[in-house]
Order: C-alpha cells, then structure tokens, then sequence
C-alpha cells in the first residue's frame, strides 16, 4: 500500500505501473499475428582460412623471430667463456687442419641460433 503523506512513495508507484505496462505491450508486441518470428540461434560467418594463416604466420614471425637471434652462450665475450677454449687437430697426409672454433665461435662471439654453421640456415625456414 502507498503511503498519500510522501510524494515520492507515489513517484515510484506510478513508475512502476508505466513500466509494467510498457513491457507488457512489447510482450504482446512480439507475439501479434503476421510478423516474422525470431530466428534461430546464431551462426558464425565462415572463416577465411587464406586470412586466418596469413594472421597466424605473421603473429608466429614475432614470436619466432627473437628467439632465433637469442644468445646461447651466456658468458660470450668474457674471460670465463669456455667455448672460447678450442682444440685443433692436425692429420696426417696433408689434410688441412680440424677445430672446434668453426662450431664454437659463433657462440663465444655472442651469436645465436641463427649464426650456427648448421642449423643457422634451417631456422631461415621459420617466420620472423
């Protein structure tokens, strides 16, 4: 029951009746005869999947492209590096001489995977 002594219990009262009323009518609105009724539930457009790989290879390229130039030998360049250390072999018959600085030195200069002998040029396959 409201209360006649505050206009503002009143106020509230009436704003609910009209906002009872209005979602009645929109109720009814909804259901009158001859409309079209709701569709079903949503789809997703299709993907483009030229788009979808173009966005992932790139995303990919800047995960990739740091770890590929990422230094490996934490001590390069320093007086405790021991990849600076190298053995060299020199066999008979002339053969020309055999080391581990061809391996070793890109590491000790500060390199990373992509200056390895070896793997270097496999890691020119990943994005980045």
């Amino acid at each position: 029951m409201v209360s006649m002594k505050g206009g503002a219990g009143l106020a509230a009262a009436v704003g609910a009746a009209v906002l009872l009323g209005t979602g009645a009518g929109t109720a009814q609105a909804a259901a009158a005869p001859g409309q079209q009724p709701a569709a079903g539930p949503a789809t997703l457009a299709k993907t483009d999947v030229g788009q979808a790989l173009g966005g992932t290879t790139a995303g990919l390229g800047y995960g990739v492209a740091p770890i590929k130039s990422l230094r490996l030998d934490p001590w390069a360049n320093s007086s405790a590096d021991v990849l600076n250390n190298g053995a060299t072999v020199q066999p008979d018959q002339g053969l020309a001489p055999l080391g581990t600085g061809t391996l070793t030195g890109p590491l000790s200069s500060g390199g990373g995977v992509k200056d390895l002998p070896l793997v270097g040029g496999l890691s020119g396959v990943l994005p980045g």
